[in-house]
């Protein structure tokens, strides 16, 4: 039986990327248990008011919302229950360290498939400001009308 090798992305975090500067992304495994999978595959998945947290050495997501898988009947969980992350110890305690300055959080960016298991890729982030969103937004306004007048003075 041959495992399909590679990358296959199930949910990304979009949101996150508005709101948040990302410093530094890690890796992750997840606790699911065999209907939160299937349902993942059916790419039944929502990140975007997840949050991750440390809790006595133990890294949680939580709010993260896989919807029941439709043919799982009393196999099915709860959608928004809280679940483990798979991390090596010393990178907990290096996130636990970094979460307890000021301003810094751990948020999942996006869900994956590598190499048929489930990984959950976080950042290290740092809220932004108001006026920080708005230059962001004005950013790609500007580069948005670039590429168009770019894509116009090709076509004449």
């Amino acid at each position: 039986m041959a495992i399909k090798k590679g990358i296959k992305t199930i949910a990304a975090n979009r949101k996150a990327y508005h709101d948040y500067f990302v410093e530094e992304k890690y890796e992750a495994g997840i606790e699911l248990c065999g209907t939160e999978v299937k349902s993942l595959r059916a790419g039944t998945v929502n990140l975007k008011d997840s949050y991750c947290s440390i809790d006595k050495g133990e890294l949680f997501v939580y709010n993260m919302h896989i919807s029941p898988y439709e043919k799982g009947n009393i196999y099915n969980r709860d959608p928004l229950r809280i679940r483990k992350l798979l991390m090596h110890k010393r990178e907990i305690l290096k996130l636990f360290n970094a979460v307890s300055q000021k301003g810094f959080t751990l948020v999942p960016l996006s869900l994956y498939f590598k190499d048929s298991k489930v990984k959950v890729e976080l950042g290290l982030c740092r809220g932004k400001k108001l006026y920080d969103k708005r230059d962001a937004l004005a950013e790609k306004a500007v580069k948005r009308d670039n590429e168009r007048y770019q894509a116009n003075s090709y076509k004449d």
